[in-house]
This record gives C-alpha cells, sequence and structure tokens, in this order.
C-alpha cells in the first residue's frame, strides 16, 4: 500500500548521500520532496505540516551538523517521526482483569468489521484464550451467516440466537430482525456463563456515518460497558478516513483503531492520519483475506518499511508461528552431524515455507527490496508448488540420493509433474548448490573454494579446494600449474611416478623434463636405492624400466 511514498522517500534521500555536510538548501529541499511525497500518498495536510516542521527543525539542529554523516542523520529524524505519527509505541490488547474481557467492534459497512472479528478470534485462540463471537450485527444481509461462516473456519463459537436480515433487503431500509442491543447483553451473559475469557461483537455499519448508526453503537457500548472499542478503518478510503474516525471518536469513543486491507494498492497516507488526528493508537493491522493475514501494527517497524528499511523482526515472529520447532531441530542435528541434505528435506522446508504465506510479502519485508519491487510483482506464487511436485514425483532413493537420476528418470519426473525436463534440470541444479553450501555450514566454513572464505582458504588442510597442505600459505601464493593426469603408457606412467616421488621428497635432485621415453636425463642419476616404497609400487617401477 505504501510503495509510491516509500519510493519517493527513498529517491529523496537518494540525493543526500555521499555529502560531508548538509546546507540549508539541502535541508529546505529535502523537507519539501517529503511534503510532495506525504501529500501524494494521501496524507492529512494537518499532519503533513506538522511532520514537516518537526523534520526542519530537527535537521537544522546541532544533532545533524555535529554527525559524522549527516545524510543518515536526517533518515534517522524521519524515520523518529514516522514512528511518532504512527502512534509511537506498540499498544497491546488490554485484558480485564475479571474475565471476561469484552472488545466491541466499530466501524462502517464494508470495513471489513465481520472477516476482522475472526481473525482476532484466531489469534486470541493461539495464545490460549477461549473468545466468543456475538453477532450484533442484525441489519446487513446475511451478516450472522458470515460471522457464523468465519467463526468455525477460525475453530470459535458464536452466539447468534436471532438470523438477522436474510432477505438481501438493502441494510439501510431492512427492519430489524430482534434487538442488537438485548444481543449484545445476551452475548457478554453466555461468555460469562461458559467461561470464555474474552467477547467479541460484531456490530452492524452504514455507508456513510448517521445519527441511527451512532445511536445504535452508542447503545451496545453502554449495554456491555466493553473493555475496548476497536474501530475498523478501510485503508483504501482516503481523506475520508479521517473525518470518519472523528465522528465515531466523538459518537462512541473507540480506544483503538484496526486498520484494514493494508494489502491494498491504494495510496492509503489517510489510514497514516489516524493515530495523529484522533489521539487513540493503530493496534492491528488486517493484510490480505485470510484469517492469518493479521498482525500486531508496530509503529517503529511500519515506519522502518515505508523507508525501505525492512521488517525482519516480524518476519521473524512469523516464521516462528509457521516452522514446526522439532523439525527445525532435526535439521540442525542433520547438518551438525555432516549428514547430506536430502530433497526430502528442501521438500520439507519448502512446506514450511509456505506456511507462512505469501512468498511477496515475506521478502518484501527484507532491507532494500523496494528496489527490487518490480521483480517482486513479476514472481510467480506457483513456482513453489511446481517444485514440490518435481520432488513428490520422485522415488525415495531418488530423493535420497539425486545422482542416480539419469535422462530416462527425468523425463520419468517430468511426466509425474506435468513439468518440463528443463524445469527438473534447474531443479537438480539449484539443489546440488543449495547441497554443497550446507556441506559447507556442517564444516563450520564458508562457501566451498572462495578465497577469503575460511572454508576456500587455499593451503589449509583438510578444507575442500585446497590440495598440496599448508606449506605455500606462508609468503606469496605462487600459480596453480596445469595438472596433467596419468598417462596410459606404462614407461611414461612410471617416469611420472618416479617424478612425483621426487618431488614429494624435495631432497633430491629436480626431476628430468627429457621425453617420455626416457631421452634426457638418466635414470642412474637419480639414486633410489634408500627409498622405502609402498607396497607393490616397486613392480610398477620395475616395468617401467
Amino acid at each position: 500500500m505504501f510503495n509510491s511514498l516509500s519510493d519517493r522517500l527513498t529517491s529523496t534521500f537518494k540525493n543526500l548521500r555521499g555529502r560531508g555536510r548538509l546546507s540549508e538548501a539541502d535541508i529546505d529541499a529535502t523537507v519539501r520532496e517529503i511534503r510532495r511525497a506525504l501529500l501524494d500518498a494521501d496524507v492529512a495536510v494537518p499532519v503533513v505540516r506538522e511532520f514537516t516542521a518537526a523534520v526542519r527543525e530537527r535537521a537544522t539542529s546541532s544533532e545533524v551538523s555535529a554527525a559524522l554523516n549527516p545524510a543518515q542523520q536526517v533518515v534517522k529524524i524521519v524515520n523518529d517521526e514516522l514512528v511518532e505519527i504512527l502512534g509511537g509505541r506498540t499498544r497491546p490488547l488490554q485484558l480485564a482483569k475479571v474475565p471476561p474481557t469484552v472488545v466491541m467492534l466499530a466501524g462502517l459497512q464494508g470495513a471489513g468489521k465481520t472477516t476482522l472479528a475472526g481473525k482476532l478470534a484466531l489469534a486470541l485462540r493461539e495464545q490460549g484464550h477461549t473468545p466468543l463471537l456475538v453477532a450484533a450485527d442484525l441489519q446487513r444481509p446475511n451478516a450472522v451467516t458470515q460471522l457464523s461462516v468465519v467463526a468455525d473456519r477460525a475453530g470459535v463459537p458464536v452466539f447468534a440466537p436471532h438470523p438477522g436480515n436474510v432477505h438481501g433487503t438493502d441494510a439501510e431500509s431492512a427492519p430489524l430482525i430482534g434487538d442488537p442491543v438485548a444481543v449484545a447483553r445476551d452475548g457478554v451473559a453466555e461468555a460469562r456463563a461458559k467461561q470464555h475469557d474474552v467477547v467479541i461483537v460484531d456490530t452492524a455499519g452504514r455507508l456513510g456515518v448517521d445519527e441511527v448508526l451512532m445511536r445504535q453503537a452508542a447503545d451496545i457500548r453502554a449495554a456491555i460497558d466493553p473493555d475496548e472499542v476497536l474501530f475498523v478503518i478501510d485503508a483504501m478510503i482516503g481523506q475520508d478516513a479521517v473525518a470518519t474516525a472523528q465522528a465515531f471518536l466523538e459518537g462512541v469513543d473507540f480506544t483503538g483503531v484496526v486498520l484494514s486491507k493494508l494489502d491494498g494498492d491504494a495510496r492509503g497516507g489517510a489510514a497514516l492520519s489516524v493515530a495523529k488526528v484522533t489521539g487513540r493508537p493503530i493496534m492491528f493491522a488486517s493484510t490480505g483475506e485470510k484469517l492469518t493475514d493479521f498482525e500486531v501494527f508496530h509503529p517503529d517497524r511500519m515506519a522502518s518499511r515505508i523507508l525501505d528499511m525492512g521488517d525482519v523482526l516480524t518476519l521473524i515472529e512469523q516464521a516462528e508461528r509457521a516452522f514446526d520447532t522439532e523439525q527445525a531441530e532435526r535439521m540442525a542435528e542433520k547438518v551438525a552431524s555432516g549428514e547430506d541434505f536430502t530433497l526430502a528435506d528442501f521438500l520439507v522446508q519448502m512446506q514450511q515455507m509456505k506456511k507462512l504465506g505469501s512468498m511477496k510479502k515475506m521478502l518484501g519485508m527484507l532491507p532494500g527490496m523496494g528496489q527490487m519491487r518490480e521483480q517482486l510483482e513479476n514472481f510467480d506464487e506457483r513456482e513453489v508448488d511446481r517444485i514440490q511436485a518435481i520432488i513428490q514425483s520422485m522415488t525415495p532413493a531418488e530423493r535420497d540420493n539425486p545422482r542416480i537420476i539419469n535422462g530416462s528418470r527425468r523425463a520419468r519426473i517430468a511426466r509425474g509433474s506435468g513439468q518440463t525436463t528443463t524445469a527438473v534440470n534447474q531443479l537438480l541444479e539449484r539443489f546440488d548448490a543449495a547441497q554443497k553450501m550446507m556441506r559447507q555450514m556442517s564444516k563450520g566454513g564458508g562457501a566451498p573454494g572462495m578465497p577469503g572464505a575460511p572454508g576456500g582458504m587455499p593451503g589449509v588442510p583438510g578444507m575442500p579446494g585446497m590440495p598440496g597442505g599448508g606449506k605455500k600459505s606462508r609468503g606469496k601464493q605462487q600459480p596453480k600449474k596445469k595438472v596433467k593426469g596419468k598417462s596410459g603408457n606404462p614407461a611414461k606412467r612410471a617416469q611420472q611416478e618416479r617424478e612425483a616421488m621426487q618431488r614429494a621428497l624435495g631432497g633430491g635432485p629436480k626431476a628430468p623434463t627429457g621425453s617420455a621415453f626416457g631421452g634426457g636425463a638418466k635414470d642412474e642419476d637419480v639414486d633410489l636405492d634408500g627409498l622405502e616404497l609402498p607396497a607393490g609400487l616397486d613392480k610398477l617401477l620395475g616395468g617401467g624400466r
């Protein structure tokens, strides 16, 4: 959603790089570009004025002039001010001292309250709570049915004594089937009787703010006395988000904000203004259609994403939730013990990665990925499914030892997975590189054969790609000589063996360099009588004479 704002700010900061000091003109130009970027992103004008004034004041202070890298200091100032307008700090859900904790959802129709109720319930259930959903929206067509479906998917119970509007009548003029205030009150009583520790009440909305909507929401709040009133706002509605938030603040007095549809492609800057304008923190964000696309809102992490500095902490938290701890420990033990990384292990890792959700979202949380946005947009999410299909088309023996996969096997795997032989070849090549990396990790070194890495230092015994021991590691290294294979001619092969033995001992005269059939230096020039040859080598040497 904030791609445009992120690109504009990143481009602005690029112009500051490499400068030893910033003049007043540099700061003015930077602040001007930041103002334009925020206004283009639909951030509320009062918030933009306050933001740019704070940035200018801090940028012209000794905080920047005395810094070793003024450009980075300006980026830090912008980051700090972004965190401030986003709420300053993370605000968790406040649980009641005496259960149940009552959470009321308010907002306009279409903002995503019903789906959000299921997402919040699922998140709380995974934390060990026992939530109950209450269907108090009796006006929107099939709202009760939708909440029941969402509750079933989230694995939580729902309290729905009335079916609500099931005739598809327009929500603005539909007669109420039951009293929403009584439903909300009875739902809290049901939760207390069934010992649910959290109650989430879904209320009705309107297409716009009106007196009927506010009166009903205020009556429900008065009847159930909620611990939290969450205002759910569509992050894609533009400047109207600020006006709607102010109207609900005056009419219902919410305690926190939830941003929905944060995965949309609208400018979304108005949603960033809500916390500053209303003084209420943004507590949660909905980032997709799945029930798992829900996260706690961290102002510092969101500011980091906007400035293209990534959000590694959120990525780690999602990985911890998605990955199987026992499988991860088994894999770590396997790598540490030096066992080979197999295609079966690779398949398990791919399946674990799928649990994280969209690969685009995951990669987008890495620092600097804004510069690769076009590649990310072109990334095909189905690639993971194709790889999984190829591996699952292999036999267990082929997964454990891919070297046995010859041409006919590759063709069979391609037919079984519905892919081309080229796709199978590409997967095997990528896996071979991954396997080499895992082997190197098990030895505690770097990449094999890479000079300068622990696993690629020439002359270190026992490391890959370093013939010759450690003698040449002292002083200047000599260029590698081309090593010839052993000759098929017995006489020439014997000559090569004698030369190799001579060089290995290092004490005798230089090995002869005459013709392959004994020309040049004579055999008598080299005294081999005192050598202790390995078993069988004397016969070979004797045959050469």
